[in-house]
This record gives structure tokens, sequence and C-alpha cells, in this order.
């Protein structure tokens, strides 16, 4: 099965995109799409039948990322006010305290964010490596992301024949797709296939 994808600046090019998809035969199943606007993208789900595609789970990177940014967050919060103890002679004796509230907020900020980072990437997850699961190399999956953070929509259609693939490409380009690198600066196809 191969993956043709495109990028759309906006939602209403998409759901053209998508309408002529089906029009072609195309099977609502086989075919997809993403944006990080919720509201967008519930709307674009109701009004073509296609159910938008999560990022995939990350796993314990997530849980990793947010611990250690909790902790930074944890640190950045209480070395200021240890600072300020030390600093004034009359709270010196309150030091200890400090040191002991630096040692809760690490701690504090590490469960927070491990926490955050369970809930933030077992639902919407990582879209990365969901089209990294379409068959795309690691930097043209970072660079489609990136373009996602910046508003795009991604369109993606499965197909089963080269033909399709084909028909596919000519769709996304005569409905809009922009070109990977008008969106993030590199690349140079408004659509990309993969096979898996």
């Amino acid at each position: 099965m191969e993956s043709v994808v495109a990028l759309y600046r906006e939602p209403a090019q998409a759901k053209t995109a998508l309408e002529a998809l089906l029009s072609q035969g195309y099977q609502r199943d086989n075919l997809g799409f993403t944006m990080l606007d919720v509201v967008q993208e519930n709307d674009l789900a109701s009004e073509t039948g296609i159910s938008p595609e999560e990022g995939a789970p990350a796993g314990a990177g997530g849980v990793l990322r947010g611990a250690l940014l909790g902790m930074a967050g944890g640190l950045a919060l209480t070395i200021p006010v240890w600072i300020i103890l030390l600093i004034i002679p009359s709270t010196r004796i309150y030091q200890a305290g400090g040191l002991l509230g630096m040692l809760f907020g690490v701690l504090g900020g590490l469960g927070m964010g491990a926490l955050f980072g369970v809930l933030a990437g077992s639902d919407s997850g990582d879209y990365v490596k969901l089209m990294r699961q379409l068959g795309m190399p690691a930097q043209v999956a970072e660079g489609y992301y990136q373009s996602l953070k910046s508003g795009y929509i991604l369109v993606f259609a499965r197909t089963q024949q080269d033909m399709q693939s084909d028909e596919a490409v000519r769709i996304f380009k005569r409905t809009g797709a922009v070109d990977l690198d008008a969106a993030i600066g590199g690349g140079k196809l408004s659509s990309q296939r993969s096979a898996h």
C-alpha cells in the first residue's frame, strides 16, 4: 500500500481535495487528514465524513520529556527564591528551608511533568511517528510536522495501485496543495508518495 500526502493552507482546500478523491472512487477508510486546530478538524470531519488521524502514541519519550521540563520548571521557580534568601542578610537563617523548597520544587515538577507527559502523549501523541508509519523518511516527516505546527493541514490517501497514486497527486496539485518548501523552507514536492 502506498500513501500520497499533501499540505493545504485552508480547511476549504483540504475539503475540496477530499471530496474530489471521494468522487474518483476512493474509499473513506483510505483517506485521512490531520491538523492541530481541533475545532476546524471536527468541522472538516463532519463536512466530509472522513475521520481525522490522531498522532501515534508518544510512549515513554513523552513521559521523559514532560518529566525533564517539569524538573526544569521546578528549578526555575525555586532557585531565585533561594538566591534572594542568601542575598538578604536577615533571611539567611532560612536558606536551609530554601534548599528544601528547591528539592520539593524539583520533585513536584518532575512528577507533574511526567503526569502531563503521559496525558499529552496518550491522546494526541506524536505526529512525526504517525507520518513515519505512513512510510516517510524522518527528515520529511519532521518537515511536515513543522508545517502542521504552522497551521497547515495534512491530507493523505492510501492507494493500492500506481495509477491511483498518480491520480491522487494530480488531484492534490489541482486543488492547491502547497509545496513543503513554501511551508517550512525544505523539500520540493507539493505531495509526497511513500510505499509501505
